[in-house]
């Protein structure tokens, strides 16, 4: 694709000649990328390892992070495996690990080069229809398994080449920094401005930089590697004018001063780790140098142009990151706005046209990419992205500097830092409070604003402009809701009545839909700064399926795992109805408002003659608290003829108690059934009586691929598989749906669908 576009800068009089050489460097760029993907699949864990433990030697190949459950997790880069003959796997063994090590043991000072014995598997992660997708990151940072550290010992034996070498005086590095700031408030801020190590940002961090847009200011990008390059330049260029001018000719002086930008450009991107996304800033940093330096002969596009031809060829599988999308984007709409310019135009006019260039040209890349674009975000980054490119980030290299020539003077340039960062949080915070509705226009109208307000911006057309903003303006407020009712909230209807199983690892969530009406049962687990089954998988699959309204909001009872990240959809969506077999914990763990009424399970029925689905609500009597006070919802679609039972988390106790109550369930279904397995396959539940009585035409597990609970149990499954049941996990399949059609059931899983590197067969 890249080399495609590069033709553009080839010149040649014939039309045809050109198709020819569009379509063979099109094709050349395709093959290119398909032998680095097969490269990369070869070394994927094979499946015959998974779940034993190997022992390998090898280095950290990265800065070693605090983790969930007190743990330290780290890149490990493999040099030897023992014990295992290569021939034993028809895939080459991984050369580079994602592990986690758990205990008394797990320090973030840990040796570099280590013997490790480790339980791993294969590169694996939740698949549903949107939202982000761990196993498609795993793929892009060249990780061939995941796993955890049983025993760790020092390796001297490992033998350490010049990445080795790297990775171990960055990590000495960012340890030095981190203990030195560590007195200072802002300490977690300048570890990443400075060294981009954000391990130390906190969930609080990241949230306020989410809600106001601005978490490319504290990842190492374009923006620092331009301000670098900048500075260099300028204090470079006035050193070399001493020289005398025979020693440097024009053209010799150009390319001194060039090297030196290029060299100082690249000594930070290696101190701030070299990553994908860095990389990639440095090569569109030092063709923009080329540019200018070579007195901007040809066009900037051709420029960006240049750029983008070498990112893809250094790394063919680049589109596959957002920030791919975000940083050519960005500097594409720079590019068409001030390159349609007549004159310079004064600095505040020059923000405000790349602010308002770069705002609508990312929001329909945002929003392609299941990321939200926050209105606020514009209004923060006004004044966030020139308070960090002419004061923060200078102030940070300064600091820098004297932390290395003056080490007793971090009192005052460090304290000096953390007063000028804590101003500028004080800002990001007060932004992230302000109440500005947040909209989400289609796709159609976000691409025609992309294309109309940089040609206007561009175009010295003052009606023109004139007429962009007031259209524009319009269609905000439309969008918004100011001049239209609030009717935009009802929910899309569907035309048969479907059940989806998200995908949430450990936990449960499943979607009903009939009509327009909507009920939710249960949000899946939240570990805080971790994963959040409500921010990754619900709001952006709710928000897709034009779901804006919850009708009735099942919790089946308190445990996590059930019932995470409550609150927070609480603030995305309008709930009607709350239900939960433990009412009075929900509320407590979850520390909702006094105003948020949890009605408690009691055998609730919503049989009414309303369009909707039509269910029961059944409660173990005398349970209140535990596994056995969850919420049993039945479901009836096409008048009885097909139904969906889910258990939650009962035991064989409870569910003898349901059957008994439910004789009418027992004596079996004429049409098609569909039970939720109880308690994730536990071998506590799913009872010889709870499989016979029932008979369940399919059977459904919701857990954790090769979780530590080892949920399903085999047994389980197998006393399923012995009643004739059809099995499916959505740890194996991904999310799952179903379509209740009078003639039969439809079930679809999202990894069908999936991109080549998601493991389709798990």
């Amino acid at each position: 694709m890249g080399l495609a576009f590069s033709a553009a800068l080839v010149p040649c009089k014939s039309t045809g000649r050109q198709v020819w050489l569009v379509s063979g460097l099109f094709l050349a760029g395709i093959a290119w990328a398909a032998w680095h993907a097969e490269i990369r699949l070869e070394t994927r864990l094979p499946a015959s390892l998974e779940g034993q433990p190997l022992t390998v030697s090898g280095y950290v190949c990265g800065v070693p992070e605090p983790g969930s459950f007190k743990s330290v997790r780290f890149p490990f880069c493999v040099t030897h495996w023992h014990g295992i003959a290569r021939e034993q796997s028809q895939n080459r063994l991984p050369d580079r690990l994602r592990l986690a090590w758990y205990g008394d043991d797990a320090s973030l000072q840990t040796p570099f080069r280590l013997r490790l014995t480790v339980v791993l598997k294969k590169p694996h992660g939740a698949v549903n229809p949107l939202g982000f997708r761990y196993e498609s990151w795993l793929f892009r940072q060249n990780y061939g398994a995941t796993g955890t550290i049983r025993a760790a010992r020092e390796d001297p034996a490992v033998a350490c080449g010049i990445e080795c070498h790297y990775h171990q005086w960055r990590a000495s590095a960012v340890e030095g920094l981190t203990q030195r700031v560590a007195p200072y408030e802002s300490g977690p801020l300048i570890a990443s401005l400075m060294l981009g190590y954000r391990g130390e940002l906190e969930p609080a961090h990241w949230k306020i930089l989410k809600d106001t847009g601005t978490i490319h200011l504290v990842a190492i990008s374009g923006l620092h590697l331009g301000l670098v390059a900048l500075g260099a330049g300028f204090l470079i260029r006035r050193l070399l004018v001493w020289l005398p001018e025979r020693w440097l000719p024009p053209a010799r002086f150009r390319l001194v001063l060039f090297t030196l930008v290029c060299l100082a450009s690249l000594a930070y991107a290696l101190a701030a780790g070299f990553s994908v996304p860095t990389r990639r800033a440095l090569i569109m940093v030092v063709v923009g140098c080329w540019w200018v330096f070579n007195a901007r002969r040809g066009r900037a596009s051709d420029a960006v142009l240049f750029a983008l031809l070498l990112v893809l060829i250094s790394d063919p599988l680049s589109p596959l990151d957002q920030g791919f999308w975000l940083s050519f984007g960005a500097v594409g709409a720079l590019t068409i706005v001030f390159g349609g310019l007549l004159r310079p135009a004064p600095w505040w006019r020059s923000l405000l046209l790349a602010q308002i260039a770069i705002f609508v040209v990312l929001w329909p890349i945002l929003t392609f990419l299941d990321q939200s674009q926050p209105l606020v975000g514009f209004f923060a980054n006004l004044v966030a992205i020139p308070l960090v490119s002419l004061v923060i980030m200078p102030a940070v290299f300064v600091c820098a500097l004297t932390l290395m020539i003056l080490p007793g003077l971090d009192w005052l340039f460090v304290g000096g830092l953390d007063v000028l960062l804590n101003s500028f949080w004080w800002f990001l915070r007060q932004a992230a409070d302000q109440n500005i509705v947040d909209i989400a226009p289609g796709m159609v109208e976000l691409v025609c604003a992309a294309v109309l307000v940089p040609l206007a911006l561009a175009l010295p057309f003052r009606s023109l402009r004139i007429m962009v903003a007031v259209t524009s303006t319009l269609w905000l407020g439309a969008s918004a809701g100011v001049f239209t009712a609030e009717s935009g909230r009802s929910n899309a209807s569907v035309p048969n009545p479907e059940v989806w199983f998200w995908d949430v690892g450990q936990g449960l969530s499943v979607l009903v839909r009939e009509a327009d009406q909507v009920v939710l049962y249960d949000t899946g687990p939240e570990l805080e700064g971790v994963y959040s089954a409500v921010e990754s998988v619900l709001i952006p699959n709710l928000r897709a399926l034009d779901i804006r309204r919850i009708n009735t909001l099942v919790i089946s009872h308190a445990d996590n795992d059930h019932s995470g990240g409550v609150p927070l959809l609480l603030e995305h969506f309008d709930i009607e109805t709350i239900i939960s077999g433990e009412p009075e914990r929900l509320a407590d763990k979850l520390m909702l408002e006094s105003d948020v009424v949890i009605r408690p399970c009691e055998n609730v029925t919503d049989a009414t003659e309303k369009v909707g689905p039509v269910f029961s609500a059944w409660q173990m009597a005398g349970r209140k608290t535990g596994n056995d006070a969850s919420c049993v919802m039945t479901f009836s679609f096409n008048h009885g003829q097909q139904d969906v039972i889910l258990s939650g988390d009962i035991t064989v106790e409870a569910e003898r108690s349901f059957l008994q109550e439910n004789a009418e369930l027992a004596e079996g279904m004429q049409g098609y059934r569909v039970v939720l397995a109880p308690h994730h396959g536990s071998k506590t539940s799913s009872s010889s009586e709870w499989v016979d009585q029932l008979k369940p035409d399919l059977v459904l597990f919701s857990a954790g691929y090769r979780h530590r609970y080892g949920h399903p149990h085999p047994n389980i499954v197998e006393r399923y598989r012995a009643a004739d049941s059809r099995i499916l996990n959505t740890a194996t399949s991904g999310a799952l749906r179903f379509v209740f059609k009078p003639d039969g059931v439809e079930v679809t899983g999202a990894r069908q669908s999936a991109p080549f590197w998601i493991d389709q067969h798990k």
